[in-house]
């Protein structure tokens, strides 16, 4: 009887042993189980990408974009949601690109050339306008200037930090006068047309479709410039978007170059879907659509060249602290993947 209990409590122990290690087994097993469809689970529901996608003007190919839905189409297949804004000019779009509201958008030179000198952070992906026609002066139809040199003395209208700001500045200067020879109001494109139109204004530094629609209704000029001058627009990506999305930027550089070919085919209908958006009427902006030589390209020497000159100028008359570093800003490696 000593002997069969001996073995009995022997024969228990070693059931008991190998329970606690059946069990083990079975919780490691099921806690892999558990982790593995937990981490399934997880990579099929993450969340979509967040793409700040900014429109930057009144007219612009990522109008049709957003009302075609071929970004938000586009980008969802690659589970990234888009998410619109628009800003008037480059100045504010600036702040909002610093605070992280905005991924992808477009530049004119003179916001492009204050940020590169601030060293923001955001990459030139693009050149899509080399901006000799952008910029232009407007004087009352009934005006009596009728040279550069008759603005001295005369209040101009311009936002400030723009590219017509940057056009000015060198127009001026192409002439032997500073801003020190005029009284200077800083209004964004919106503001400018009113004041214009309400006679506050000797002369309005503008764009289209302003420009147009002033000179057809014969409540504008244009005053001449001898001066060609440059100021690229520039198509850009914030900085850590790039780097951490790099197909995205591909991607939107390909639907925008889709929405600037569609433009130029179907100019009736992309006027009426710019009316709609600018309530500017459609015949003033197809006159603008058919002035406009646009197109998507990577960025040009002499783009670079245009933007270095500025630079320097804007040095000299002290509107910025130091000179950009433009060859460190642009990254023409997603423009070279998204054209064929």
């Amino acid at each position: 009887m000593i002997h069969t209990s001996k073995y009995t409590s022997t024969f228990t122990i070693l059931l008991i042993g190998l329970a606690i290690l059946l069990t083990a087994c079975g919780s490691e097993k099921g806690a892999s189980f558990a982790s593995s469809t937990e981490s399934a689970s997880s990579s099929s529901s993450s969340d979509p990408v967040k793409v700040n996608i900014a429109i930057n003007g009144g007219i612009s190919p990522l109008i049709i974009a957003q009302e075609k839905g071929w970004l938000d189409e586009a980008f969802k297949e690659l589970n990234a949601e888009v998410e619109w804004s628009k800003f008037t000019s480059g100045p504010p779009l600036l702040e909002a690109l610093v605070s992280g509201r905005v991924d992808l958008s477009l530049l004119g030179d003179g916001a492009a050339i204050t940020g590169a000198s601030n060293q923001l952070p955001f990459k030139i992906v693009g050149l899509t306008s080399d901006g000799r026609q952008l910029n232009n002066i407007l004087v009352p139809y009934d005006s009596s200037i009728s040279s550069i040199a008759d603005l001295k003395g005369a209040t101009i209208g311009v936002a400030k930090g723009t590219t017509s700001h940057v056009y000015l500045i060198k127009v001026l200067l192409a002439n032997g006068l500073t801003q020190d020879d005029i009284k200077q109001i800083n209004l964004q494109y919106d503001d400018g047309q009113a004041a214009f139109e309400s006679g506050q204004l000797d002369a309005w530094i503008s764009i289209d479709p302003y420009v147009t629609l002033n000179l057809e209704k014969k409540k504008a000029k244009l005053l001449e410039v001898d001066t060609e001058i440059y100021a690229p627009v520039s198509l850009i990506a914030h900085t850590d978007f790039a780097e951490k999305h790099p197909e995205l930027v591909t991607l939107y550089l390909k639907l925008y170059k889709r929405s600037l070919d569609w433009q130029n085919e179907n100019i009736d209908e992309a006027a009426t879907l710019y009316e709609e958006y600018s309530k500017i009427p459609a015949p003033i902006i197809k006159i603008v659509l058919e002035r406009s030589a646009n197109q998507l390209s990577a960025y040009t020497p002499e783009a670079l060249q245009a933007q270095e000159l500025s630079s320097e100028i804007l040095l000299a008359g002290e509107f910025l602290k130091k000179k950009p570093d433009f060859t460190s800003v642009i990254d023409n490696s997603f423009i070279e993947q998204a054209l064929p």
